[in-house]
């Protein structure tokens, strides 16, 4: 019998695969062929019309007016801050300054799941953690160059944001994911986000040379929207409703991973034992950071 736990770390991995492809495909879209605004005008409406669209098929929950209240912060936070510092920050630094800068990420859901959600601090924890850092930094670090300089510090700090508004969005969405199902939650809080992202990103939108646009454009485009925003989105949040935010956060760490993997499989880079070595510490430190939420959350 498949758990509810099982099924979350299922979603979460899967989340990962999407991750770990999206960056380099975001990254060719801008700005040659789209702005990052309007890129993120794109992911914001279109994840929220096929979240809608879903809510016709499946189940939803009528939600309190308190609650509307909290998504409409959430929104801010999770959605609109998320992926426009992510997408924009992206688009003015390296795909490997992006990576290795989303490595705070578990850190900081570490940090405010012990202030907001009063998670205790274990040694357990504290070791996976650590170990899965050392692992996701040295398989970044020899995967290309890290340069922080003035060519990439705003992008590196807009990454940075980012980092910090979806740990402060996972640990505070926590509470709403125990009381609404995945479809419910998130057609709302996408809604309040395309109404956020509409007077940030129309003017680029409109102003986008959609006539330029070649097939692997116009398939990079479909990418982001459906499987980085509307999937992904839908899969990390189904994984919080079973899982504790530190471990949602923890599966970041596999996202270099996975991407070295990748390439490796097709035959674009080659297995080192620096790589061997990372892929281990990182899933033990998964293991152990998971070891700790299966005796007192799951």
């Amino acid at each position: 019998m498949v758990t509810d736990s099982l099924k979350g770390h299922i979603a979460l991995f899967s989340a990962q695969i999407i991750y770990a492809m999206n960056y380099s495909i975001a990254k060719d879209l801008m700005p040659e062929f789209i702005s990052p605004l309007a890129l993120v005008l794109l992911r914001i409406i279109g994840a929220c019309i096929l979240f809608w669209i879903l809510s016709l098929f499946l189940k939803t929950q009528k939600v309190e007016r308190a609650d509307l209240k909290k998504m409409m912060w959430l929104a801010i936070f999770g959605v609109v801050i998320n992926q426009v510092f992510f997408i924009y920050g992206l688009s003015i630094t390296t795909p490997i300054n992006s990576s290795i800068i989303m490595i705070s990420n578990p850190i900081m859901v570490f940090i405010f799941g012990i202030i907001v959600l009063k998670d205790k601090i274990t040694s357990l924890k504290i070791s996976g953690l650590l170990l899965a850092v050392t692992g996701a930094f040295l398989i970044l670090r020899y995967r290309g160059n890290f340069e922080v300089g003035s060519n990439t510090i705003m992008g590196d700090m807009m990454t940075l944001i980012n980092s910090t508004s979806w740990a402060i969005f996972v640990v505070l969405v926590k509470p709403i994911m125990m009381k609404y199902n995945t479809v419910t939650a998130m057609r709302w809080m996408f809604l309040f986000g395309s109404i956020y992202i509409l007077p940030i990103g129309f003017y680029d939108t409109i102003h986008t040379n959609w006539a330029g646009f070649t097939p692997h454009a116009v398939f990079a485009i479909g990418f982001v929207v459906v499987a980085t925003t509307f999937f992904a989105y839908f899969l990390n949040i189904y994984g919080l409703q079973s899982l504790s935010p530190s471990v949602v956060s923890m599966y970041i760490y596999l996202q270099p991973f996975l991407a070295t993997t990748f390439a490796i499989l097709l035959g674009k880079d080659t297995l080192t034992p620096t790589k061997i070595l990372s892929g281990i510490l990182i899933i033990c430190g998964l293991y152990l950071v998971n070891l700790k939420t299966k005796k007192t959350e799951i």
